[in-house]
């Protein structure tokens, strides 16, 4: 095999690997990951910083929600006292095309 296509075939091997480092952290597999009174902060290890967040505290209760959106596809996660208590997932159909 000549140089050049030993470079070429590595090039093309790192290529993919980044592309594939890249994908979405929005995946059913991250979902699958996230169990019952984990910490906000592991959640974010798992799936990144939040799209969306909204908080309350009452008394010595805090309670917080987050979602993480791409694309189609949204995760949201339920809080108590920065424990996971439940979750979602949800995909979204895409939209028809206008002709």
């Amino acid at each position: 095999m000549k140089r050049s296509s030993v470079r070429n075939a590595i090039a093309a091997a790192l290529a993919a690997l980044l592309f594939a480092a890249c994908g979405s952290k929005v995946s059913a597999e991250n979902f699958e990951r996230i169990r019952n009174g984990m910490t906000q902060k592991e959640v974010v290890a798992i799936l990144g910083e939040p799209t969306e967040t909204s908080a309350i505290g009452i008394g010595g209760l805090s309670g917080a929600m987050a979602t993480w959106r791409d694309g189609h596809t949204a995760i949201s996660v339920q809080f108590l006292n920065d424990k996971v208590q439940a979750k979602q997932m949800s995909r979204e159909a895409p939209q028809p095309q206008a002709k």
